[in-house]
């Protein structure tokens, strides 16, 4: 259980307060830290440092230095005035849970506004970046079509031009042919005047035979062409059948019933992968996997940043609420939040799922009863937190850990350890 840090001490203006916490051998990455405007509360194992403020803080500007076996505290009041002691008088046990949880479900809150707040600045950044490239492709194409139209007018110039000199090339040699036309014309007409005299006779007999000639060669084209037609084509159609398969093979290689049960659960996969959950809006398609989130609440955990890996699980959760190590997770995360009530409900959704007990699940069972368990005990009820401790020791009696801290908790039920 951890001790209560007493020797601190404080000073104060009218418009701050300085506390000056001593923590001898603890190394300063151990240190969490949290602060809201009527709580403060240092949790650096095995020390304990909490207290519950006089007056309101500005939580958002006061600061924390830590150094040298010490957390010193700069604490600027809300209201300029000299407090008459450090902490509230007349606290009793009740007070307090209520107090550490409002200050909890604040920090939660204010995290949340700020996660809201980068995720639309991160928005108007994408679309100010859209509309910027927009333009400038825009601008781009703008340009590329003026230097077009530029070109194609110069084409059509230089056609124009080429066709003027073509046609001024082309005059003379018009006028010279039809001069040679118009002497030939000449030349016919007197001939056909010399001989019209001659030939009248002969011209008329030559006439009427052609035009036997042509009659008689008339109709055999005709007659030719006639018979070179086609009959017309009877009318018909053709029926096509395809089999309605879904997967390409052959109907004799299918199992019907497997393809349809497949596709079944295909379909519900979808369904769920396509819930309408805003959050996944901003992920990639292989970001869209429990596992894939999982594994980022755990580096988040690992980085002491406990909000956002709870919220890695419950996304997770929400895609498959079947994972027990995902409530496990998320328990633990409520533990170092001091979610207590959240961890024994996660812990005890664990144990439900980690079923039927087996050697595979031995490890994991055994965590769900010591966080349920540290979680009941820091609400002060030692009783249910032994029970649990004790289930923990039936799965690894040998866990020297586990073992200490069950004779603890039987030595503050007995009351032989005061409580801390």
């Amino acid at each position: 259980m951890p001790l209560q840090v007493s020797d601190y001490s404080w000073q104060q203006t009218k418009v701050a307060v300085f506390i000056s916490v001593p923590l001898r051998g603890v190394c300063v990455r151990d240190a969490d830290v949290f602060c809201t405007e009527n709580y403060l509360k240092v949790n650096c194992p095995p020390f304990l440092f909490e207290v519950f403020l006089y007056a309101p803080i500005d939580d958002e500007s006061s600061k924390a230095k830590i150094g040298n076996d010490a957390i010193v505290f700069t604490l600027y009041k809300k209201e300029a005035a000299m407090w008459e002691t450090l902490s509230m008088s007349g606290v009793d046990k009740e007070m307090m849970q209520r107090i550490r949880e409002k200050s909890i479900l604040q920090a939660q809150e204010r995290a949340k506004e700020v996660t809201e707040a980068k995720a639309a600045a991160r928005r108007e950044d994408q679309k100010y970046a859209l509309n910027v490239m927009m333009k400038i492709e825009e601008e781009e194409r703008k340009k590329i079509e003026h230097m077009k139209e530029n070109e194609r007018i110069k084409a059509t110039k230089e056609l124009e031009a080429w066709k003027e000199h073509q046609r001024k090339a082309e005059q003379p040699k018009g006028i010279q042919r039809e001069e040679k036309l118009h002497q030939q014309e000449k030349q016919i007409e007197e001939e056909k005047k010399k001989i019209k005299h001659k030939s009248l006779t002969r011209n008329s007999a030559s006439r009427n035979l052609a035009t036997k000639g042509r009659s008689s060669e008339n109709i055999f084209f005709d007659k030719l062409k006639e018979d070179s037609i086609p009959a017309p084509r009877s009318v018909g159609s053709i029926k096509i059948n395809f089999t309605p398969r879904v997967f390409p093979t052959a109907l004799r290689e299918s199992q019907v019933a497997e393809e349809e049960e497949w596709l079944h659960k295909q379909a519900e996969a979808r369904r769920a992968m396509n819930t309408d959950i805003p959050e996944l809006y901003d992920l990639k398609e292989e970001e869209k996997n429990p596992e894939w989130l999982k594994d980022k609440g755990n580096k988040l955990f690992a980085t002491e940043n406990y909000l956002a890996a709870i919220n890695a699980y419950n996304l997770a959760i929400r895609l498959n609420n079947k994972i027990p190590v995902l409530y496990l997770n998320r328990a633990a995360c409520h533990l170092k939040l001091k979610n207590l009530h959240k961890a024994i409900e996660d812990s005890s959704k664990a144990l439900e799922l980690l079923t039927p007990p087996v050697a595979d699940n031995a490890n994991a069972r055994m965590k769900a009863h010591v966080r349920r368990g540290t979680a009941f005990c820091q609400l002060e009820l030692y009783i249910e937190g032994l029970q649990d401790y004790e289930a923990a020791l039936k799965i690894d009696p040998s866990n020297k850990i586990v073992q200490n801290d069950a004779e603890k908790i039987r030595n503050i039920i007995q009351g032989t350890e005061l409580k801390s």
